[in-house]
């Protein structure tokens, strides 16, 4: 039996995710809370009145800035909190809801990421609006949750050699008991977690962040050449479109797919 194993969160984009016993979910927001911050890039031009979708190269983010990875951060939202933690010690904690805490948080990612910001990061959101990596395809893209097979996670450690924090994938549903690779062929197809249902918009192709240990900060992996020396693709992953409303939880059953008519 097919069943969700770990929830997961990312408040703000490139940063640390935040385990979740239940995620909950609404056809027209996707997950509450997921990327709804960003950090630009102090070149980028992001308007929060009028947003526009921008790759993510336009933001701090593993890929390009691999010691984000070395800091733990958590978001209440709630009250607006950040907290971030790096090697076990309290580095900063401030109110996102404040000018001053916004303040803050540009400041120390300024100092702490140097040169590879290109000025002063600005703390970015806007109402309506998630800094997914989707976001340029379409708004459904934007609003879609990423799911990944540690089935699939399993046959590339054996391919390799190695373990592999599944962690380097920053999915949002990790679910376990598939076989391997079998989600990449649910594209345009519905399926059932936990009464919930989703419908599978494409796969989710892996860029060098992944390369990143979430644990160490360091690179230390070639995972897209690899899968596609593998595998013949370089994905991993699919991402769901939420088509409810309601709550995924640790432990909920997966349905096996049904094909529906029309396109995706």
């Amino acid at each position: 039996m097919a069943q969700v194993t770990a929830l997961y969160r990312y408040p703000v984009k490139g940063l640390s995710a935040e385990p979740l016993p239940v995620l909950g979910l609404s056809q027209a927001a996707g997950l509450a809370h997921d990327r709804e911050y960003a950090l630009a890039l102090g070149t980028t031009t992001f308007d929060p009145q009028a947003p526009e979708p921008l790759d993510k190269g336009y933001f701090l983010m593993l890929r390009s800035n691999t010691t984000l990875a070395a800091l733990s951060t958590r978001f209440d939202p709630e009250t607006g909190w950040l907290s971030v933690v790096r090697d076990g010690h309290d580095v900063l904690r401030a109110d996102l809801s404040t000018e001053e805490g916004r303040d803050a948080v540009e400041r120390f990612f300024e100092d702490y990421i140097g040169p590879a910001a290109k000025g002063r990061p600005r703390l970015v959101r806007a109402d309506g609006h998630k800094f997914t990596d989707g976001s340029v395809i379409s708004p459904a893209f934007m609003r879609a949750v990423s799911f990944v097979n540690l089935a699939s996670v399993r046959a590339l450690e054996e391919r390799n050699g190695g373990s592999l924090h599944p962690l380097r994938f920053r999915a949002n549903i990790y679910v376990d008991g598939l076989a391997p690779w079998s989600e990449l062929d649910w594209v345009g197809q519905e399926i059932d977690i936990g009464g919930l249902r989703f419908r599978a918009l494409a796969r989710t192709p892996r860029c060098a962040a992944v390369d990143v240990d979430p644990v160490t900060a360091e690179r230390d992996t070639t995972l897209p050449r690899d899968l596609k020396r593998h595998f013949g693709h370089v994905d991993l992953g699919i991402y769901l479109e939420v088509l409810g409303d309601g709550e995924v939880r640790t432990g909920d059953r997966v349905s096996t797919p049904a094909p529906i008519s029309g396109a995706a």
